[in-house]
């Protein structure tokens, strides 16, 4: 399970040598940061003119965990690796922190940078990006990763307190201003400058828990995950820099919609920038908005989308075949992608791959443009959050428009429409022959008004004039096959062999299986039919976990121990209300005739769901039997509260379908022997992992203990 930040640039208005001076002051200790114990300089290397000095330390931190945990881990301090690069000549520091404790099971990488305001040299900015990620932790992954989100908020405005504390306590000393670095005319001594303390005081930027997220950061810079108070994080600044022009209402919308994501998905807060698009496509309308974002989260979520560019490893046949390619950026400085589409045997590489890889790659290829947004962002000082896509239709014709290819094409389009809106700036297509506008008339009634608005189509050699490409792109960067000055390097494509196609029934047998590799799965709950799901445990004090998500309507979490296994009832039970419209059934695994408290008993206190919520909790078997998971409808009237307006509830309650909730759980069993000898009792787990959970229960039938972080 990984976990990522990316945090938006926290100005300074105080040059960079006095943030130095502050900065250094927080070291070894800080009493702002208890856990923070300690710290010791492995080595400091100055250059030969002492502009740029690289500082490693060994820094201590108090594991701020339940104490089972650290039973479990066996540790009690935790130890990272900080790496800070001092450049007094450019005036930037840059940090990077690395974890030394439980190296091969979690591993914590952490980017943080103080550089000068590019538009007014007296202000510093603050940037940070860090990933966590738990492969192994004693069976707690999912229990580590929320303490470490919870811990991390926690200390989200601690950075910008100890930075100010500081800056105030040397203007008390009557220290307001210290002169910039200049080359030293005879020594090169690091001593040489009033800010920089020698390396026997220096000292290591506080860092949370070891569960607490990537150390080293900068506690009060907030994340893409858990975001700061409006005031703090939406400054001028900021929203110049990262989100463009937004009118007051704009401002209040993206506010509003991220504190209800810091209510109902905690430790799964998108960036304002991915917020914002779904805003835009939805005209800033809070509840559509709302809707549409929550549905793009659990898609991303259930496919591990979050992961795809790490983990999509292109097949070779798509490196041979695909002529696609990025190609530096337009003249607004958005990332130029490059489609000689009609040079693509698309027939061949459906036949040959199938629809899932060729999903695979354009969704690749959209995460990839995300990525290099961001990065021009910070090279041009101003905000990309789209890119440019160039498509070259020479040599395409009624072979491109062979009926599965097409099929493949719109679904693609209908995967990409639902979860990456405004996120295409402009396309431009070259060369379109007499047959581009049948297939416009198929693709188009997919496409959203907005993004139509978007297309410029330029017929034979019409992009070559005024009004063609140059108006969007400089002349250097014209493709050379569009009689441009600059080389491009994309496959030209050419007909995949036969000999690769793979057979009717394999192509078949795909059809439905887009991104279905997904260890997550969906339930419908339909009132008066709950979900459940049966799990045989043969061994006592083994662990059941869970993680789901309430994607539609609000739920009923219980969990039901029997010593004997159900047997799905075969009467369908909607049937028998008249409801024969909604397909399949959930079978019922409590059989009616069964008696609470004597047949089977109820392990869990009952917890009610929202609608939008994400819930992980575990419960420590005591006896073998057989347990069931079970969800059902929850009656929207117990959920009047919610903190947004409901879509169209009048008419829900008219429908069927206002009587349908759904689910994304993932369930896992662990066995007793990878806890024996850790655990002391059952009681000491409830108390310790309490800490974690909003709602923590445990039953007096069976002692045993649960933990439910939403």
């Amino acid at each position: 399970m990984v976990q990522e930040y990316q945090s938006p640039v926290r100005v300074y208005k105080y040059p960079f040598e006095l943030i130095m001076a502050a900065y250094v002051r927080r070291f070894p200790k800080c009493s702002l940061i208890p856990v923070f114990v300690d710290s010791e300089i492995i080595s400091q290397t100055p250059n030969e003119d002492g502009s740029v000095i690289v500082t490693k330390r060994r820094c201590t931190i108090d594991v701020e965990a339940p104490r089972l945990l650290k039973r479990i881990a066996g540790v009690d301090y935790l130890y990272f690796i900080q790496k800070n690069t001092l450049n007094r000549r450019d005036r930037t520091l840059h940090i990077e922190v690395r974890n030394e404790t439980f190296s091969n099971r979690v591993i914590v990488f952490e980017c943080c940078s103080y550089s000068v305001h590019p538009e007014n040299q007296d202000w510093t900015c603050f940037e940070q990006s860090a990933s966590l990620d738990i492969k192994s932790f004693f069976g707690f992954e999912s229990t580590a990763e929320k303490l470490a989100m919870k811990q991390y908020a926690s200390n989200i405005n601690k950075g910008k307190e100890i930075i100010e504390y500081y800056l105030r306590e040397l203007e008390e000393e009557g220290i307001t201003y210290i002169p910039r670095w200049t080359p030293p005319v005879e020594s090169s001594s690091v001593a040489g400058r009033p800010w920089l303390p020698p390396p026997s005081t220096a000292r290591a930027i506080p860092v949370s828990s070891g569960n607490d997220g990537p150390p080293g950061r900068e506690p009060g810079c907030p994340t893409e995950l858990v975001a700061g108070s409006p005031d703090d994080k939406l400054d001028a600044d900021y929203i110049r820099r990262y989100l463009g022009d937004l009118t007051p209402l704009q401002e209040s919308c993206l506010i509003r919609l991220r504190q209800w994501l810091q209510e109902t998905h905690k430790g799964k807060i998108p960036k304002d920038q991915h917020v914002l698009r779904f805003l835009r496509a939805r005209d800033f309308n809070i509840d559509k908005s709302r809707e549409f974002l929550c549905q793009s989260l659990t898609w991303r979520k259930q496919h591990q989308v979050d992961f795809l560019l790490d983990s999509w490893d292109s097949p070779q046949l798509l490196q041979d075949y695909f002529t696609g390619g990025w190609h530096h950026h337009d003249r607004d400085g958005r990332p130029l992608y490059v489609l000689r589409l009609g040079q693509m045997d698309t027939k061949g590489l459906v036949r040959a791959l199938g629809e899932e890889v060729l999903l695979r790659q354009v969704l690749t290829i959209i995460e990839e443009g995300l990525r290099r947004c961001e990065e021009n962002t910070r090279v041009f000082g101003r905000p990309i959050s789209c890119w440019t896509c160039l498509v070259d239709l020479e040599g395409l014709n009624m072979r491109h428009l062979w009926r599965p290819g097409v099929k493949a094409l719109l679904r693609i389009i209908e995967v990409v429409e639902a979860n990456y809106p405004e996120t295409l700036g402009r396309l431009l297509i070259v060369r379109a022959p007499r047959v581009f506008p049948v297939l416009w008339t198929l693709v188009s009634p997919l496409i959203d008004e907005n993004t139509r608005k978007k297309f410029l189509v330029y017929a034979g050699n019409d992009y070559q004039g005024p009004g063609g490409l140059v108006d969007y792109i400089d002349r250097e960067i014209i493709p050379d096959f569009l009689r441009g000055e600059s080389m491009c390097d994309i496959p030209e494509g050419g007909m995949v062999p036969k000999s690769l196609y793979r057979t009717a029934e394999e192509l078949e047998s795909e059809e439905h299986c887009l991104l279905t590799d997904s260890i997550y799965k969906s339930a419908n709950i339909f009132k008066g039919a709950p979900y459940e799901m049966l799990i045989e445990i043969t061994e006592a004090s083994s662990v059941i976990t869970w993680d789901f998500d309430v994607s539609k309507g609000d739920v009923i979490f219980n969990i039901y121990h029997s010593k004997r296994a159900p047997q799905p009832q075969k009467k369908d039970t909607l049937a028998a209300h008249g409801i024969t419209s909604l397909g399949a059934f959930n079978a019922q695994l409590i059989d009616k005739s069964w008696v609470l408290g004597q047949d089977y008993s109820m392990v869990e206190k009952a917890l009610p769901c929202r609608e939008g919520e994400s819930v992980q909790g575990s419960h420590i078997t005591r006896w073998p039997g057989f347990y069931i998971l079970q969800w059902r409808f929850h009656s929207s009237a117990a959920c009047a509260a919610s903190s947004l307006p409901r879509v169209d509830d009048v008419l829900a309650s008219l429908q069927v379908s206002s009587h349908k909730c759904k689910i994304m759980y993932y369930t896992e069993v662990l066995a007793s022997h990878d806890f024996r000898g850790s655990m002391t009792s059952l009681e000491s787990c409830q108390s310790g992992f309490s800490q974690l959970s909003a709602a923590t229960t445990s039953s007096s039938q069976s002692h045993a203990s649960s933990t439910i972080s939403r």
